[in-house]
């Protein structure tokens, strides 16, 4: 009778949720929860209504608490992935970074009969990419403290800044004093904006110190999406997309399908990607191997 009026007031909450109306969403799931805990599915929904409230700390608290009843390992990707936005929004990317990763492993060779979306690969890797930029920043940036550097303490400021607004953002949605949208719309102007003045930064430590501040980056198109390293040889298959020569025939050793479309895939079916080649050898010929390891 518990666990049936449970799930009445999960989908009461499902149905909030739908409409925007995360509060509401949250306060059925919690009035679900306190009926029955022991199913998983009621956590991870008001996990994502949390995230939604960017009530962090709650969502991890459900996050953990999901995938303690499905145990660690049972298929629970949502969980994993609601948990690694949480920890990437809480500036803890290493922690961030190995839930996306469970998260995508579960997606990318799930168990029986779970429901995938077709989309969900591609979003869950993206996220992976993310945590994975997000985790080599905080590295760079030690490294510029090691150094003495200062653009490692101006960054940090902006840093502390962008989260102190955000902070504000978040407390206002917590007091109804700001809706959904304007809050959603105030912490991507904070972003920008913290974006913009970092990019600035860089640019003038750049100009006048080439040679110690020369932008570290992985461009997007040269990481591999499986294992979410830069490539050396890539290959490209009928749909457009490109993988290290390497890796997708290790893959479809084990399943003859795109990683990230699930169509069918054979090892006939690739060509190299010669434009991409060109890019990945410019990449490794300035200088990258010196620092990717930090990668």
């Amino acid at each position: 009778m518990a666990s049936y009026q449970a799930e009445q007031l999960k989908e009461k909450g499902n149905a909030a949720f739908r409409n925007g109306e995360y509060l509401e969403a949250e306060d059925f799931y919690t009035q679900a929860v306190q009926k029955y805990s022991r199913n998983p599915l009621i956590f991870t929904n008001r996990a994502n209504a949390r995230l939604k409230l960017q009530r962090w700390d709650g969502a991890v608290n459900d996050c953990l608490k999901s995938i303690e009843i499905t145990g660690p390992d049972g298929q629970n990707h949502k969980a994993f992935y609601f948990l690694a936005q949480a920890q990437l929004a809480l500036h803890h990317p290493h922690e961030a970074l190995s839930s996306a990763l469970t998260a995508y492993q579960q997606v990318l060779d799930p168990a029986p009969a779970t429901k995938i979306s077709p989309k969900d690969l591609e979003t869950f890797s993206a996220f992976v990419l993310k945590c994975k930029k997000a985790k080599f920043a905080v590295r760079d940036r030690e490294r510029l403290r090691r150094q003495g550097d200062l653009r490692a303490e101006l960054e940090e400021t902006l840093e502390a800044q962008k989260q102190r607004e955000l902070d504000v953002v978040s407390a206002q949605l917590g007091r109804k004093e700001l809706g959904q949208i304007e809050a959603f719309e105030r912490g991507q102007e904070v972003t920008e904006n913290f974006d913009r003045k970092i990019n600035e930064l860089r640019a003038v430590f750049v100009a006048a110190d080439p040679a110690n501040h020369k932008p570290r980056e992985i461009p997007d198109y040269l990481v591999d999406m499986i294992t979410f390293e830069p490539m050396d040889d890539p290959v490209m298959t009928k749909n457009g997309h490109s993988y290290e020569r390497a890796t997708i025939y290790e893959h479809l050793k084990r399943s003859p399908t795109d990683p990230l479309t699930r169509d069918p895939l054979k090892t006939s079916d690739l060509r190299p990607n010669f434009g991409l080649r060109a890019a990945c050898d410019e990449f490794w010929e300035g200088g990258a191997s010196e620092w990717i390891v930090d990668w």
